[in-house]
């Protein structure tokens, strides 16, 4: 029941959107639907906690072994709470922005939405792969039709590049399937699947392609800063703040409970290329003039973390991932909102054409240091717990040959980071004004409602994270009986 409403609400209200022809009432009905939705997630969560309404399962492709199964597990509630709660702020904090065709862009952004709710929520191969698809043509068209002066060349690599990923995880998903005794897709066969070692070597390469490709992971990062940089605002935060995690999902759900074995023999090469990617997006978010793309690779460093973590195969290391990405998609999607609004002002994105904002905007300024200090894991912020966690995690890996060392090259993306993080608050914020900063307004009502609520969950969930690892800790204590017994 619960499962399905969150797929068919954002999934009926895009289609509708297509016939509103008044922009108001678009964006006032993708707004109430993205407030329904959030509605339904947070009753799975609370109220609805009967097993039998958070699964559902019907058929859908019964001659070749598919069905619509769909789940609401723990690590499920999380990423559909933050697709929820991120769409309604997304909305609201761009709600002075105008499009053109207008029903176009938000019946393709809740599109968006109800794909990526099916991925978070798929307990079938197919199913999994077909909103995994599902979540990317409509990003695909936002960013191309509503993007930059470079979108087509930008969006055309982003979509290259995704596209190829998905066909290789296809090959994957086909093939392990032709292997099971029953020719099913379900989540349950794919588990008990024997696959021999010498398979899955080759097997994990066409999973992770994919996965990497999302999150993006160095070297497969490219699409991600031009990308960010040509999409309009609101999809920027999107793609940034939940779709990205799809990645994370993706190996956490599929890779390494399928594939245990080679998990385990690739750990530290994933690892080693996930810190590789940390340092080096961290440098270049150093040296960059452009605040959209300081963003992005900031990005990139703190999913390179979380990839890390999710492969040391600890319980710290896995609990601390599922919390950062739903901490890292409030806080990322918090900082897209500031530069949303200096953009829309200003219509400028280079730093170094900004300064003394917290003159005459202060509310905008206090709220943005407060997103961006959670950012880099300030204690007391969401990020910390997390963090932590996740470092933990990386230093007690039992399978690295190298913990130390890798623990402690990922440690200095935190110094990294506050260099670039207070760098960019100093001068875009502080100093003194020039003729274009001198013009600008505070927030508006529902820029302060956005940051506001994005404001309230930093200190929620840094005071008290217990309230998400409870949430994660029974998928957690699955998810390591199937990929650990590799070790023993």
């Amino acid at each position: 029941m619960i499962p399905v409403l969150l797929i068919l609400i954002p999934l009926l209200a895009g289609l509708a959107s297509f016939f509103i022809k008044n922009e108001k009432t678009a964006r006032a009905w993708a707004l109430l639907a993205a407030i329904v939705t959030l509605g339904v997630s947070l009753l799975g969560i609370t109220v609805i906690t009967d097993a039998r309404h958070l699964q559902h399962e019907c058929r859908w492709m019964e001659s070749i072994g598919a069905s619509f199964s769909v789940k609401l597990d723990g690590m499920g509630q999380l990423l559909c709470l933050l697709n929820a709660v991120a769409y309604p702020v997304v909305l609201l904090a761009t709600w002075k922005t105008n499009y053109r065709k207008a029903n176009n862009f938000f019946a393709l952004m809740l599109l968006a939405q109800a794909g990526m709710m099916g991925v978070f929520l798929a307990m079938d191969a197919l199913l999994f792969y077909f909103f995994w698809e599902l979540a990317l043509i409509p990003m695909y068209f936002l960013c191309s039709q509503w993007g930059g002066e470079r979108r087509i060349a930008v969006t055309f690599k982003f979509f290259i590049y995704t596209f190829i990923g998905s066909l290789l995880m296809l090959v994957g998903i086909l093939y392990i399937w032709s292997k099971s005794a029953d020719h099913s897709f379900s989540i349950s066969s794919f588990y008990t699947l024997w696959v021999t070692p010498k398979e899955q070597l080759f097997l994990f390469w066409l999973f992770f392609a994919a996965f990497a490709i999302k999150m993006p992971i160095f070297p497969l990062h490219t699409w991600q800063p031009d990308t960010y940089e040509q999409a309009p605002a609101a999809t920027t935060m999107i793609l940034s703040g939940v779709m990205v995690k799809m990645g994370v999902f993706g190996i956490v759900r599929w890779l390494m409970p399928v594939l245990p074995y080679s998990s385990f023999m690739w750990g530290d090469m994933v690892t080693a290329f996930a810190v590789t990617g940390m340092i080096y997006a961290s440098l270049i978010a150093i040296r960059q003039d452009s605040l959209r793309k300081l963003v992005a690779y900031s990005s990139i460093a703190h999913i390179g973390l979380m990839c890390a973590a999710v492969f040391s195969e600890t319980e710290s290391g896995v609990q601390g991932a599922m919390i950062q990405m739903f901490s890292h998609g409030i806080n990322i999607i918090g900082l897209w909102i500031v530069v949303g609004i200096i953009e829309r002002q200003f219509g400028v994105k280079k730093i170094s054409e900004l300064g003394g904002l917290a003159q005459k905007a202060p509310s905008m300024t206090i709220m943005f240091v407060i997103v961006a200090l959670a950012n880099i894991a300030l204690p007391l912020t969401n990020a910390f717990a997390g963090e932590f966690l996740m470092f933990n995690g990386v230093f007690n890996s039992l399978g690295s040959k190298y913990p130390v060392l890798l623990t402690v090259l990922a440690g200095t993306s935190i110094i990294l980071a506050a260099v670039y993080t207070l760098n960019m608050i100093r001068k875009v914020f502080y100093g003194h004004t020039n003729e274009l900063t001198a013009t600008i307004t505070d927030l508006g009502l529902t820029e302060k409602i956005a940051l506001g609520a994005i404001v309230a969950m930093i200190f929620v969930f840094g005071v008290y994270p217990q309230a998400l690892l409870n949430l994660t800790q029974e998928f957690t204590d699955t998810f390591l009986s199937k990929v650990v017994l590799v070790k023993k």
